[in-house]
């Protein structure tokens, strides 16, 4: 192991995922976030971002608590061996405490790689992070099955590198923030062992992470048939239906539905949870939503915990009152009209 000079080390790094021009939301997420963390530790916050047409992500990163961003002009389609160098030469010029990085394809695949080269420590998926008395980054993530929550410490090395997935934190956006001091740098990678031949647009499709509002079903629901009724409630609200992992264990939802830290992160205005007990990797995923009403008939339930509105009661007989409730309102608006 090599031990580091933590001192040397004195600044936060974001890498800002980008493609053709546009960064993934993530980057956002994670500098709102490295900035409450340097508060903590009075470090200034970087960012650093590659690929092509990099002059439009500036006003993407508008009202972002930033003091220098670096961009790296290169190659646009991620290449593990000259993305490894790139962000690689960065941290050693600028000797970041703290590097945070998107929990993407692309995050997941850079971040070990970086750990390895620096012979650092790396906690994927974290779902929280904070800075104890010694001014350690402490990761924190679900493990054993989600029974428990691990609080991850690097010590001795440095960068202390973490993978955080899209949509666990919030954005901000500051009014007035001053925009930070580019740094621009056109990079030639050497020849790499792994060429991009080809590149095929996978087709959009809708997702649950873009719903306003959502209804889940969880472990409560008694039967596949009673799905019809969740689908029904979440058409009248103008929303979609989701579903926790056992569910979609069961083969009564498919896998795309699915909430928590092994399916969708979700942070909509409204999300009611019908019959879900909360376990650490479901409500690492939804967390975020403004609105949590959960319906449930066991009072300990954990979901209660994060609850804005808890429901104690049978989701059988709450929801078609919910329903019939929707209708007589839909009915009166017509007749009104």
């Amino acid at each position: 192991m090599r031990q580091a000079n933590i001192e040397e080390w004195s600044k936060i790094l974001v890498y800002i995922e980008c493609r053709k021009g546009k960064i993934h939301p993530v980057g956002r997420e994670l500098i709102a976030e490295a900035s409450r963390l340097a508060k903590r530790l009075d470090m200034p916050v970087y960012a650093a971002a590659i690929g092509s047409d990099l002059e439009e992500i500036e006003g993407q990163l508008s009202g972002c608590p930033l003091e220098r961003l670096y961009l790296y002009e290169a190659a646009d389609e991620y290449t593990p061996l000259a993305y490894e160098k790139i962000l690689a030469d960065c941290i050693k010029e600028i000797k970041p405490s703290i590097v945070l990085i998107g929990g993407t394809s692309e995050g997941r695949a850079l971040a070990p790689r970086l750990a390895v080269a620096f012979e650092t420590g790396l906690t994927a998926d974290c779902t929280s992070l904070e800075i104890d008395e010694e001014g350690n980054l402490v990761q924190i993530r679900p493990a054993f099955g989600g029974n428990v929550m691990a609080s991850i410490v690097t010590r001795f090395t440095r960068p202390q590198f973490a993978t955080v997935r899209p949509g666990v934190m919030e954005p901000a956006y500051i009014e007035g923030q001053p925009a930070p001091k580019i740094i621009r740098r056109t990079v030639h990678a050497d020849e790499d062992a792994f060429q991009i031949l080809e590149v095929k647009e996978a087709k959009a499709t809708e997702s649950i992470a873009d719903a306003r509002i959502l209804v889940v079903a969880g472990r409560g629901v008694r039967k596949k048939e009673d799905l019809s009724m969740l689908e029904e409630l979440a058409v009248l609200l103008g929303g979609r239906l989701a579903s926790s992992r056992a569910l979609v264990e069961k083969g009564w939802m498919p896998a795309k539905c699915q909430i928590g830290l092994s399916g969708n992160t979700v942070s909509p205005q409204y999300i009611i949870t019908c019959g879900v007990s909360g376990t650490v990797q479901f409500m690492a995923g939804m967390k975020h939503a403004k609105n949590i009403i959960a319906i449930n008939t066991d009072p300990d339930a954990r979901i209660f915990e994060i609850a804005h509105y808890p429901v104690l009661g049978d989701l059988y007989e709450i929801v078609p009152e919910m329903i019939g409730r929707l209708k007589a309102k839909k009915g009166d608006d017509v007749a009104e009209t």
